[in-house]
């Protein structure tokens, strides 16, 4: 399964980690892993994402080596935690960059059931695993690459940010081993959560405006599907301290008889995007109608349409995806 990634990364000098336009802990976990692993290997390693490191992610040590240059002296690229081309619009979209990626190594890391539709030749590594870190770490044992802190603990930060802290459905016995491997090997989850909750306070601004989203939430499908519209102003004064759709999803996810929570952001050119939380294993599938994808209980989109026509799309995918899986909606 791993030799031909082990292949393409033995020929390679300097290699190019990319995340999409929508980092997180896990994208940003297996990039900063991906960079000790492959320094430790003699590699030039290069850290890129098309958008700026959001700062509720900025308690992950290393966030800052990210640029937001292409690096187009790359031997080879690497590409983690996704396999759709729409969620790298914004690389394809970078000038050079696509004709980069279609004329030279491409080597695709991800853990995602989402099709892969990437408009590029490239060699494609999916591994069964609950976040792209968990994915990494099993290439890496693989290849006998050395496990130390440095690369442990931002395995650890990929795994604990998709698993939700390890109580997702898809964690199995595996996962928890290997946490416990990367514990061994130095990683500290305490650690990490408490520079994780001092980077998650909020300003007592940020909680007025949390309260203000809470109103705005609408009920739809005899409460099972809730939504929640966040307008591009709201983006240009509150997502630099803080990301406004997690500010609600979790909370929306909780009210009784909620089984798939959305937030959807509006952009001036016309964009919308959705973050799904579900209840029930339907996120992916509903976010798939919108030519979307992600997991079963956490999924998301990105569509260019008028935001009614969205939510009524919304409505539609969603009664069907509740309806076969068994959910009763009356």
């Amino acid at each position: 399964m791993f030799d031909s990634a082990k292949n393409l990364i033995n020929d390679a000098h300097k290699i190019m980690v990319v995340q999409a336009e929508n980092p997180d802990g896990d994208s940003l976990g297996s990039s900063l892993a991906l960079e000790e692993l492959l320094s430790n290997l003699g590699k030039e390693v290069v850290l890129y994402c098309p958008v700026d490191i959001p700062k509720y992610l900025r308690y992950i040590n290393g966030w800052d080596r990210v640029v937001g240059d292409f690096d187009t002296s790359a031997d080879l690229v690497i590409i983690v935690d996704t396999a759709a081309d729409v969620l790298l619009s914004k690389v394809l979209e970078t000038y050079g960059a696509r004709h980069f990626l279609e004329t030279h190594p491409v080597l695709v890391i991800d853990h995602h059931s989402t099709e892969d539709n990437l408009s590029f030749d490239h060699t494609l590594l999916s591994v069964e695993a609950v976040a792209s870190g968990e994915a990494i770490y099993k290439l890496a044992t693989d290849a006998g690459w050395q496990l130390n802190k440095a690369a442990a603990e931002p395995m650890m930060i990929a795994i604990m940010s998709d698993s939700l802290g390890l109580t997702t459905p898809n964690v199995t016995p595996e996962t928890f081993r290997i946490v416990a491997a990367l514990t061994e090997a130095g990683a500290s989850n305490s650690e990490i959560e408490d520079r994780r909750r001092e980077y998650m306070k909020k300003a007592p601004e940020i909680l007025s405006y949390k309260a203000d989203l809470i109103k705005r939430i609408e009920y739809l499908l005899d409460g099972a599907l809730a939504i929640v519209h966040i307008p591009w102003e709201d983006i240009q004064e509150y997502s630099d301290q803080y990301n406004p759709s997690v500010l609600v999803l979790d909370e929306m996810r909780l009210v009784e008889g909620v089984q798939l929570a959305v937030a959807i952001k509006s952009y001036p050119d016309g964009k919308l995007t959705g973050k799904l939380r579900g209840n029930l294993p339907i996120a992916e599938q509903v976010a798939g109608y919108f030519g979307g994808g992600g997991h079963a209980y956490a999924a998301g989109f990105r569509v260019y349409e008028e935001y009614d026509k969205i939510v009524s799309e919304l409505v539609t995918a969603t009664d069907k995806a509740l309806k076969e899986n068994g959910a009763q909606i009356s």
